[in-house]
């Protein structure tokens, strides 16, 4: 697909998206966190300062990793093997309360390829190769249970995956594996069959969560109780 084409493709999806996941719940209590490019809905009041959160893709916007600390209060790993992203990460000055781990989530655990994007200027990187590029670097990737066992956590309380197509795949062995975060952010990246978000999404449903937000190409999942 050429660059061309694959614009206009997004461009139709994102419009369509509100058609293609429609809400199961309509919550007047979301907040948006973080930048236009970098921000995402979430509910108001399931966090606190003891709040565990999993931000996967960090890329260079840290807008709402960082509105989720001086909201809440809480710590926040981030997870993104991409070398533009970790030598970006070292040049700020950041909250102490964020961790970065240079590495990315997905349905095994190894070492992969991660593809670049057509466009140079660009930072993300993909395993799914969603972009058709021959240039990539390898880097470890894991599960989100394996990850909790790293890092000592026996639960989640928000998951953010913006990995470049590797979102359906972690989805897929989380809820095999019995994780499940009470807030699921994720974007259902492209150019990627808009199959692979409706089966996801079905995924979540029968796992208990309930869509309540649709914001382009980005979906809040709630699981409650």
């Amino acid at each position: 697909m050429s660059s061309v084409a694959a614009r206009l493709r997004s461009r139709f999806v994102r419009e369509i998206s509100p058609f293609i996941y429609k809400l199961d719940e309509q919550r007047s209590n979301l907040v948006r966190i973080g930048s236009e490019y970098g921000g995402w809905w979430i509910p108001k009041e399931l966090l606190s300062p003891d709040s565990i959160c999993y931000l996967a893709g960090v890329g260079t916007d840290i807008t709402f990793d960082l509105g989720i600390i001086e909201r809440y209060g809480c710590r926040v790993w981030g997870f993104d093997p991409t070398p533009k992203s970790i030598d970006w990460i070292k040049s700020q000055t950041i909250d102490e309360h964020f961790t970065l781990v240079p590495l990315g989530l997905a349905g095994d655990a190894g070492t992969l390829r991660f593809y670049a994007p057509q466009d140079p200027s660009h930072v993300s990187h993909s395993i799914k190769n969603l972009q058709q590029t021959d240039t990539y670097f390898e880097a470890r990737v894991a599960t989100v249970r394996e990850l909790m066992i790293e890092l000592g956590h026996d639960h989640i309380d928000l998951l953010k995956l913006d990995i470049e197509g590797a979102e359906h795949d972690t989805i897929r062995v989380m809820l095999q594996d019995g994780i499940l975060p009470t807030v699921l952010c994720v974007e259902f990246d492209q150019p990627e069959p808009i199959s692979w978000g409706r089966a996801t999404t079905q995924a979540l449903q029968a796992a208990g969560y309930a869509l309540v937000k649709v914001d382009g190409f980005n979906l809040t999942f709630v699981r409650e109780g």
